[in-house]
């Protein structure tokens, strides 16, 4: 389990997860018509999976500018995110 964490592979088996709710919401959507809708899940996750990225970098990376980009893009993928929730 130590591993696992040292390693960084505990973000990469969360994106896994977050890939199987994206399929499993996308398709409850499709079927129902209720539900989050895909740009805004596709959004939401977005930003989630660019902070994991930025935490996997700084777990493998000595260079403490590592997560930098990937935190720069979550910030985007964040706003993004807001601006379309505040539009309703």
């Amino acid at each position: 389990m130590r591993e696992l964490f040292a390693s960084g592979r505990i973000v990469e088996l969360i994106l896994g997860f977050m890939l199987l709710e994206a399929v499993v919401l996308g398709f409850y959507h499709r079927r129902r018509g209720r539900g989050i809708r895909p740009l805004d899940l596709a959004l939401n996750l977005a930003a989630g999976a660019l902070l994991l990225l930025a935490l996997r970098a700084a777990i493998i990376d000595p260079d403490p500018l590592a997560p930098a980009p990937y935190l720069a893009v979550a910030l985007f993928a964040h706003l993004a995110d807001l601006a379309r929730r505040w539009q309703r």
